[in-house]
């Protein structure tokens, strides 16, 4: 790795860190935002889903276009989305401008996410490949932990609208940075312009790449709708018993720091035992701590222990799929390949934190919530495992 390969890795972990504020700061605000405008929990979770609804958008518009125009780009136009986005949020005066300048942001997030695994996968060596994919991934939580500490302090003190404004001018830093440091990808400047220029979804389901293809949609579908329930929920359900702001704030904060952590080690661990392995691992002991979350009744270590670990192997193992997806897919469909996956997770991810929200409405136990929700992450690891393309083992 020259210091020009490290240097890009570093700037894609950085801003995975920015959308990891972007996307969770609904979760730290949620409580503000409905007393501020008299929502449901219904109507919340449906803030929550307008953002995923523009991510989703983001991913089948925006992050296919890396293979057409190139990933800086992409970049570029994404991030000026999301500025856009979070500074207007400070300005909302009703719920449905809300619902509208969250999907402006996340149409923003799904066009940059997958293009960061694929600008980090293009400029690593073989041997680096899977870890630095990974542990890209791993600025997304840490982002959120900086967002759950600097939450529990703005919030209180200055209102929930600032931390958008703090949130929205990072974005625009973020933004400038790329234009004057990144460059292209060789990958896409070395591609075949013919081949690009025929590109398209369909090449995703030519026979060499249909069953991996079919799989992979499958597992981030199922993974989103656990994976994206868990970050929404578990910081709310935590002041919804009665917690302090700031207290509430730090377990939603230990489940990001246990992300990160189990990101880095998942970087650690394909290498040795290979990225199947690590996610079926890692979604199995997932399963049993959501599980052990929705049936104890837990003071608050034992609540902030369960949450390290939930965050450590839920989004420690569903992050395993990034460096998957990149290495089923030539380089001349990359964007395209974990673009469309991604986005088809998208549908997951709606679907997951508002359902929730209804159940919860309509009167189901937290018990049973997590028990339903503990299980479509099992379901996304056996499809992974059904992948045959020779370069994922």
């Amino acid at each position: 790795m020259s210091w020009l390969q490290i240097g890009v890795v570093a700037l894609c972990f950085l801003l995975n860190f920015n959308d990891g504020i972007d996307v969770l700061l609904v979760s730290f605000t949620g409580a503000e935002i409905m007393k501020e405008f008299g929502l449901s929990n219904a109507e919340l979770g449906y803030i929550f889903s307008s953002g995923l609804g523009g991510m989703t958008a983001g991913c089948f518009v925006l992050a296919p276009f890396g293979d057409r125009v190139g990933r800086r780009k992409i970049f570029l136009i994404s991030l000026l989305l999301i500025s856009a986005g979070m500074l207007s949020v400070y300005f909302a005066t009703s719920y449905g401008l809300l619902l509208v300048f969250r999907a402006l942001t996340g149409l923003g997030i799904g066009g940059i996410l997958p293009n960061l695994a694929t600008v980090a996968s293009e400029f690593s060596t073989d041997k680096t490949r899977d870890f630095n994919v990974g542990i890209v991934q791993g600025g997304w939580p840490l982002g959120a932990i900086l967002t759950g500490f600097a939450s529990a302090w703005i919030v209180p003190e200055l209102g929930w609208r600032f931390a958008y404004l703090a949130a929205g001018i990072f974005s625009f830093t973020m933004l400038v940075g790329v234009y004057f440091v990144l460059p292209e990808s060789p990958a896409y400047l070395n591609r075949d312009k013919l081949l690009v220029k025929r590109s398209s979804w369909r090449d995703l389901f030519v026979p060499e790449f249909r069953q991996s293809t079919i799989y992979l949609w499958l597992a981030t579908f199922f993974g989103f709708i656990t994976l994206y329930t868990v970050l929404s929920w578990v910081p709310i359900l935590a002041k919804q018993t009665g917690m302090p702001f700031e207290l509430a704030t730090y377990i939603g904060t230990a489940m990001n720091l246990g992300a990160f952590t189990g990101v880095f080690v998942m970087g650690l661990l394909i290498g040795r035992i290979g990225i199947k392995r690590v996610i079926l691992i890692y979604v199995l002991l997932a399963f049993v701590l959501l599980n052990l979350y929705g049936n104890l009744d837990q003071d608050f270590l034992l609540k902030f222990a369960l949450t390290f670990g939930i965050g450590f192997f839920v989004q420690g193992g569903f992050n395993s799929m990034y460096p998957a997806s990149t290495r089923i897919y030539p380089s001349e469909i990359r964007s395209t390949g974990v673009g469309l996956a991604m986005g088809m997770g998208r549908f997951g991810a709606i679907l997951g934190p508002s359902l929730f929200g209804l159940m919860a409405d309509s009167g189901a136990s937290i018990s049973m919530r997590f028990v339903i929700f503990s299980l479509p992450i099992v379901l996304a690891a056996l499809f992974i495992n059904r992948i045959k393309s020779p370069n994922l083992l």
